[in-house]
């Protein structure tokens, strides 16, 4: 089978090795030149998980970047570490982007993976149903067709080739409608009993911080905060400089850890990145990582999502050219596991914004997104470990990899909906719209007949008999 992968971050150079480590005949063709700038450094454990199946985990460590045990967050009056080397013996890293993409990107190529930098896919054109060709332009030259392809795998990120520009059916979620402001440090500090390398996570009344350590002794600091709130500030500052250093000011804790810091300038800013795409897939084609949903960066949950789509993706097509299963049920359980990931954190994502339940309500909340109903129950001892497990993207890989320990969706959709009713009751909140990451395709039973395998090869295996 011949696939063609447009766009060559995280996710596309992801999907595009594990296909090609597969025996399938790979093409990626990438809009920019990298190394490139992009922000999402914070590498949450299943990550490592995923990169070790194509064989990029060695290469990461052996780089230079900070290795990530977990972190500690402040929220409201409640305070609580997550230590995942002590948990779950994985760690993690901190990565500049810039080198990360582009090591993913040169690890593609050496696995056999035709890259074009340079070109950007500019639209796609269907057939009975299925993608046949990509019209592309290069930085120089004639635009041209890309049209010797069997599957098409969209990772071409925010500019949603597919999603966006195709389909137009990707729905901005209107209670994360959020703005982030960042910049880095020198010589900044770390909350005390941080683990090693870890983040932190500080609230404030309209938002909150994050401080990200990376190699070199540098820290990544950025404040995330509403639309409404940041354009009322930056009214009240003439440029983004002043009202980033207003910001940092305005936190005692901030304040506190860039005492004896210097600022290496250049304030970035982005706006308006959280949303889902009505449909992850369809016949010839599949939508990975920010091409088709992208949430709120709290969590750092946006290069799991890139990496475990991207992985999910490439089990169902090396399957699928293997003959092990149809296309109709392998994009089936593509859609499945990668929108139900998509909806656990968005339901603990929205509880954290809304902060009505506190930290063993979080934690409680968390046992329920993943059927833990020993802790979840009102008279058990709270533990944090369930939240680890949901925000280190562990649970996403290990239901996908066994069927008998998925939380049934009725009850994960039960669990979203129970969080917005409470938010909904929660003095001054509107309360959350959870309809985007309540639609169908979400079967239980038509998931339950696969499992993903990574050994002794990828791809989906069935554990039972189809359904007559």
């Amino acid at each position: 089978m011949k696939v063609l992968v447009i766009g060559g971050g995280p996710a596309g150079s992801t999907a595009a090795t594990a296909m090609a480590q597969a025996g399938l005949d790979v093409r990626l063709v990438e809009s920019a030149h990298f190394p490139r700038y992009h922000v999402g450094e914070s590498l949450t454990p299943s990550c490592r998980v995923v990169l070790d199946v194509i064989g990029m985990s060695k290469t990461l460590d052996d780089h230079g970047f900070v290795k990530k045990n977990g972190g500690v967050i402040h929220w409201d009056d409640d305070q609580w570490t997550f230590d995942w080397q002590a948990q779950s013996g994985v760690q993690s890293w901190q990565v500049d982007r810039s080198e990360f993409d582009a090591l993913l990107l040169e690890h593609a190529r050496r696995n056999g993976v035709a890259v074009t930098t340079g070109v950007t896919g500019r639209s796609v054109r269907f057939a009975d149903g299925r993608p046949v060709a990509v019209e592309c332009s290069p930085d120089d030259g004639e635009p041209f067709t890309i049209d010797d392809f069997d599957f098409l795998v969209d990772a071409t990120g925010r500019n949603g080739l597919l999603s966006a520009r195709h389909f137009g059916n990707r729905e901005p979620l209107n209670n994360l409608r959020n703005v982030g402001i960042w910049g880095y440090w020198t010589g900044a500090t770390l909350l005390p009993d941080t683990p090693s390398g870890g983040i932190n996570i500080i609230s404030s009344p309209e938002g909150w911080y994050w401080v990200i350590p990376m190699a070199g002794g540098r820290m990544s600091i950025g404040y995330v905060t509403t639309k409404d709130a940041f354009a009322r500030d930056r009214h009240e500052h003439p440029s983004s400089d002043d009202l980033y250093r207003h910001l940092i000011a305005a936190s005692p804790t901030i304040t506190k850890l860039t005492a004896e810091a210097e600022f290496l300038g250049v304030t970035r800013v982005e706006t308006d990145y959280s949303y889902i795409a009505d449909q992850f897939c369809g016949p010839g084609y599949a939508i990975v990582g920010d091409a088709a949903c992208f949430l709120d960066p709290l969590l750092s949950t946006g290069v799991h999502l890139a990496l475990y789509s991207a992985l999910t993706a490439a089990a169902c097509v090396a399957s699928v050219d293997r003959g092990e299963v149809d296309e109709t049920e392998a994009l089936r359980f593509f859609e499945f596991a990668y929108r139900r990931a998509y909806m656990r954190l968005f339901a603990l994502v929205t509880i954290m914004y809304e902060r009505y339940l506190g930290k063993d309500g979080f934690f409680r909340t968390s046992d329920r997104l993943i059927g833990d109903e020993q802790s979840a129950q009102p008279d058990a001892d709270v533990s944090s470990r369930s939240f680890a497990e949901i925000i280190g993207g562990l649970s996403d890989l290990r239901e996908a990899a066994d069927s008998s320990t998925r939380v049934i969706t009725d009850r994960l959709r039960e669990e979203a909906v129970r969080a917005q009713l409470q938010v909904v009751h929660a003095p001054g909140s509107d309360g959350p719209d959870f309809t985007p990451v309540r639609g169908d395709p979400l079967s239980d039973a038509e998931s339950a007949d696969y499992r993903l395998v990574t050994s002794p090869r990828l791809g989906l295996e069935r554990v039972r008999a189809t359904h007559p």
